[in-house]
Order: structure tokens, then C-alpha cells, then sequence
């Protein structure tokens, strides 16, 4: 360009529009490495998760299956593609939802799915009220998931209400959509163990579709603390000694009864909403509180509600 410019066979204007796309190339990012940074750290995403060893080991196999894949297809090698739609089988609050959203983020960095997003529903959201309304409210979500995930809470309920029941019709309209849309998109299919399984047994054709099942299994009542201290850490607040001592033994009993009404990993979040809220009507009228004391969860701050089964807790205290 130097040399264009001494002998004038450049302009100006020329000369202003290469310099600039000469400063824009140089400004261009790395995209290699940053998808690379972007894949660790959602790796690291992975192994910060409490518990999940073995939900965690599957996903490790899926990055090194696709990365193993990629690199086999510059050598020009045979590389098959891998079948992802899933199934997740587990109780409530046992991190299906969250694994599915960090999923899509990692096969979106991989160039698996080009958008990597999450579409939840659940059987409203797919069945209607007439004969043909289900296969298009149907259709209509496996769109919205096109280059993502769709994920189907509760799926076996889609198989309940016999032959008439238009669940069915919904189950066959997703079926077609994987065939149709062959590495378009992934359906995982989750919900509570026992049920998944009767309804996967219930549709051999179904079962053969999905390679890929994961079961979830409850926490023991040290991982549900050790949620508890993340959860409360990444929103500054801690807890008193009264109170992690309180806590510590309201969740070995919760995790040891595995009530119906045990929820994992949801029930630690709904124990701390409710003790943040009860902290706030502790303080609000004192207007000279420390940032100590606007951080501090105490031991009454943690009373669960009534009939939640912690209340005869509080007369042990």
C-alpha cells in the first residue's frame, strides 16, 4: 500500500477504505480459540454442578465423541453421525433441566446445533382439543426448537388416556419430526424414573430412537448443603452457625424420608427464597443495619412453612 501511495496510483479515499479493512481484519477475533475458551468454561460449568458423576462422565463422551468425529472428517475418514436425542429419568429438582440448558450451550460450541437454545414444554403445550389441533401445536414447538433442544417434561403423560386420548397423535407427529428434521434438532424426554421407563416398555419404537438415557439420582442430604452454601454464595448471603447446623439436619431428615413432597435440589431453593424473604421482614425496620447483618440468614429465618413437615424442628432448638 506504502508503495501505491508514493506513486499516486491509490487515492485517498482509497487509501482510508484499505486502511480500515486492513485494521478490521486485525481486529478479527480468534473464532478457534474463543469457542475453545467457551467450551472449557462450559466444562467448567459441568464440574462445578454438585454430584451428577455419572451425568457428568456422558457429557465428557459427547464433547470427545464430536470432537473425535470432526477431526476423523479432516483426515477424510468415515465419521457417523451420533444420534443425541434423549431420555432423563429422575425425580424432581435433580438438575435435568439445568444439564439440558448446558447441553445445548455445548453442542452449540461444537457446531452440533447451530442455535443450542432450550424449548421446555410439557403436554399442554403439545395436545389440544380436536382431532388435528395436537399435530399442529405439536409441530409448532419442534419449530421453535429447530437448531436447539425441544424438552418434554413429564413425556409419559403424552401416553396416558388410552387409544382415544390425543397424546398419542402428539407422539406420533414427534416421531415423524425425527425423521423429518435428522440432526435439526434433539428431543430429550424427562421425567420421574419408574414412569419413563413403563412408557418407554410401552412403545418399542420409541425406546430405539433415543440411544441416550440418563438417569438423575437424588442427592444425599450433604450434596443438598453443599447446594445450599453455592446457591447462597452466588446471592451474598451466608448463615449463621445455629442455622447451618439447623439446616444440616432438616435436610438429613428430608433426604432420608424421600417423601413424596421431596423435591432435591428445588426444595433447598424454596427454603432459601423463604428464608430471604423472612431475613428482609426481620430487618426492614432497622434502618442502621451492617452489611454483616444484611448478608446473615439466622436459624428462625430458616422455619420452613406450615405442613412442610420441618415445623416440629424448631421445637428440638
Amino acid at each position: 500500500m506504502k508503495r501505491r501511495l508514493e506513486e499516486g496510483s491509490l487515492s485517498v479515499n482509497g487509501a482510508i477504505s484499505l486502511l480500515s479493512r486492513v485494521e478490521s481484519e486485525a481486529q478479527l477475533p480468534d473464532t478457534h480459540s474463543i469457542s475453545e475458551q467457551n467450551i472449557q468454561s462450559i466444562m467448567r460449568e459441568v464440574d462445578g454442578l454438585v454430584g451428577l458423576s455419572k451425568v457428568k462422565g456422558l457429557i465428557k463422551e459427547i464433547r470427545a465423541f464430536v470432537e473425535i468425529s470432526q477431526r476423523r472428517r479432516q483426515h477424510q475418514l468415515k465419521s457417523d453421525g451420533l444420534v443425541l436425542h434423549m431420555v432423563f429419568k429422575g425425580n424432581p429438582g435433580t438438575g435435568k433441566t439445568t444439564m439440558a440448558r448446558i447441553l445445548g450451550k455445548l453442542l452449540c460450541e461444537l457446531h452440533v446445533l447451530p442455535k443450542g437454545h432450550l424449548v421446555e414444554v410439557e403436554r399442554a403445550d403439545l395436545v389440544g382439543e380436536y382431532i388435528g389441533h395436537t399435530a399442529q401445536k405439536t409441530r409448532e414447538q419442534v419449530k421453535k426448537a429447530m437448531g436447539g433442544i425441544l424438552f418434554i417434561d413429564e413425556a409419559y403423560s403424552l401416553a396416558r388416556g388410552g387409544e382415544k386420548d390425543f397424546g398419542k397423535e402428539a407422539i406420533d407427529t414427534l416421531v415423524k419430526a425425527m425423521e423429518d428434521y435428522k440432526n435439526q434438532f434433539i428431543l430429550i424426554l424427562a421425567g420421574y424414573r419408574l414412569e419413563m421407563e413403563i412408557f418407554m416398555r410401552s412403545n418399542p419404537g420409541l425406546r430405539s430412537r433415543f440411544p441416550i438415557q440418563i438417569s438423575f439420582p437424588d442427592y444425599s442430604s450433604e450434596e443438598l448443603l453443599e447446594i445450599a452454601f453455592l446457591m447462597l454464595r452466588e446471592r451474598q448471603y451466608r448463615l449463621s452457625g445455629q442455622a447451618r447446623e439447623y439446616l444440616a439436619i432438616y435436610l438429613q431428615e428430608k433426604a432420608g424420608e424421600k417423601g413424596v413432597n421431596f423435591s432435591n435440589a428445588r426444595l433447598v431453593r424454596n427454603l432459601l427464597e423463604l428464608a430471604i424473604r423472612r431475613q428482609a421482614l426481620r430487618l426492614v425496620e432497622n434502618k442502621a443495619c451492617s452489611r454483616e447483618e444484611l448478608m446473615l440468614i439466622d436459624r428462625d429465618d430458616l422455619t420452613p412453612e406450615e405442613g412442610d413437615g420441618g415445623e416440629e424442628w424448631i421445637s428440638a432448638w
